[in-house]
C-alpha cells in the first residue's frame, strides 16, 4: 500500500459536526452569538481583552492595520521571510512593505535589520511569529522609535508563548489564522486580538462594512427594520456562526495539540541529530514554541539539494514543503525589495517535514528513516 502522511491535517470529528447543528437549526448562520463566544474564549485563552473574528487571517492583518490608521505615504516593515499576504496587506491599505531580513536560526526577522529599516515615514512594524515560534519582542520593541506601532503576524502562533506570555498580546494588535494547516482550525478564518478596546471597536466596526451597529445587536433590538449607518468606509470581513461552532470545539483542545505536537518535536530533534546536514528548529529559552509546523535547514554538505528531497519524499509517500518563501524573492516584489541574503537561503533551503496531530509512531518513524536512507 502507497504511504501518504500528509504535511498537515486538521482534526475533526463528531464534536465539530455535532457543534454545527446548533446554528443551523437556530438559522443564524452569519456572525453572531457563536462568533461572540469563539472571540471571548480565544481572547481568554490568550490572555488580551478582546477578539474579532474575521473571514482569514489575511483579512484579519489587513483589519488591524486599517484600525491602526496606515494609510498612503506610510511604511511598515516586514519580514523578507513570510507568507506573501504579509507584505500584501500593507498594500492593500496604500502604504509601503519595507523588507527587514531575518535571523537564520530562529528564522524570524533580525530585530537589528528591521531598526536598519526604520525611516522617518515608518507606522509600524509587523513581526512575524514564523510557524509557531514567538518573534523576539523585547530585542523588536527596543529596535523601534517611540511611537511605532506592532502588529503580531500569529498566523502560526495559536498557543504559543514568550517568556510565560502568550502570543496575541505582545504587540498593540495581533492577527491569527484557522487555516487547516494550522493548529486549530475553523476550515478558513482569522482573530484579531488587542487589549486596546478603541481598537477592538474600530476593528469591529470595519469588519462589517463600516456599520454603525453590528447585524446581531440590529436584528435583536427594537428595530430590526431600520438599517444602520455607515460613517466610514468598511469591509465584510465576518467570521460565521458554523465556523465558530467548529472553533469553539477546536479552541478546547489547542493544549493538547501543541503539546502532542511539542513532544514529537522533541522526537524528531533526537532521531535526526546524527544528520550534520540538517540543521533542526530552534527554540531560545523561554519561549513557548506552537509547533504549526517542523522546519529545518537543509546545510551545506546534504546528500543533495532542498527541492531533489522534497521530490524523494514525496515520491515515498512524505508531503514535505519549503518552510515558506522570500518575499523579496517573488516577481510582485523583487525589483523594489532589498536585498535580504538570509531570507535567500532559507528560501532555497529550508525544509518543513510532516508534524501533526493525525500522524501515529509509525508514521514519525517512517519520515525520519527515509531522511535518514537519502
Amino acid at each position: 500500500m502507497t504511504r501518504n502522511i500528509p504535511i498537515a491535517a486538521p482534526v475533526v470529528g463528531e464534536e465539530e459536526w455535532q457543534a454545527v447543528r446548533e446554528p443551523i437549526e437556530s438559522g443564524w448562520l452569519t456572525q453572531g452569538p457563536k462568533v461572540a463566544q469563539f472571540e471571548a474564549a480565544f481572547a481568554e485563552r490568550h490572555q488580551v481583552a478582546h477578539g474579532v473574528a474575521t473571514t482569514s487571517c489575511t483579512t484579519a492583518l489587513h483589519l488591524a492595520l486599517a484600525a491602526l490608521g496606515i494609510g498612503p505615504g506610510d511604511e511598515v516593515v516586514v519580514p523578507a521571510f513570510t507568507w506573501v499576504a504579509t507584505a500584501n496587506v500593507v498594500r492593500y491599505c496604500g502604504a509601503t512593505p519595507v523588507f527587514a531580513d531575518v535571523d537564520r536560526a530562529t528564522y524570524n526577522v533580525d530585530p537589528e535589520r528591521m531598526a536598519a529599516a526604520v525611516t522617518a515615514r515608518t507606522r509600524a512594524v509587523i513581526p512575524v511569529h514564523l510557524f509557531g515560534l514567538c518573534a523576539d519582542m523585547d530585542a523588536v520593541r527596543a529596535a523601534l522609535p517611540d511611537g511605532a506601532l506592532v502588529l503580531e503576524d500569529a498566523a502560526c502562533a495559536a498557543g504559543a508563548a514568550y517568556h510565560g506570555r502568550p502570543a496575541g498580546g505582545l504587540g498593540d494588535i495581533a492577527a491569527f489564522s484557522f487555516h487547516p494547516r494550522k493548529s486549530i482550525t475553523t476550515g478558513e478564518g482569522g482573530m484579531v486580538t488587542t487589549d486596546d478596546a478603541d481598537l477592538a471597536e474600530r476593528a469591529r466596526v470595519l469588519r462589517n462594512h463600516g456599520a454603525s451597529i453590528s447585524e446581531e445587536a440590529r436584528h435583536r433590538g427594537s428595530a430590526p427594520y431600520l438599517l444602520a449607518d455607515y460613517d466610514v468606509l468598511g469591509f465584510n470581513y465576518r467570521m460565521s456562526d458554523v465556523q465558530a461552532a467548529i472553533g469553539l470545539v477546536q479552541l478546547t483542545k489547542l493544549d493538547e495539540f501543541v503539546s502532542e505536537r511539542a513532544r514529537w518535536a522533541a522526537w524528531y530533534d533526537a532521531a535526526l541529530a546524527d544528520l550534520e546536514w540538517l540543521t533542526t528548529p530552534a527554540v531560545p529559552d523561554g519561549y513557548g514554541h506552537g509547533w504549526q509546523s517542523y522546519v529545518c535547514l537543509v546545510e551545506d554538505g546534504a546528500p543533495t539539494g532542498r527541492d531533489e528531497i522534497l521530490r524523494i519524499l514525496h515520491e515515498h509517500g512524505i508531503g514535505g514543503r519549503p518552510g515558506t518563501h522570500a518575499v523579496t524573492e517573488l516577481g510582485l516584489y523583487r525589483e523594489s525589495a532589498a536585498s535580504c541574503p538570509t531570507a535567500r537561503l532559507l528560501d532555497e533551503r529550508t525544509l518543513a517535514i510532516p508534524l501533526h496531530n493525525r500522524m501515529s509512531e509509525d508514521d514519525y518513524a517512517y519520515v525520519a528513516d527515509r531522511l535518514h536512507a537519502l
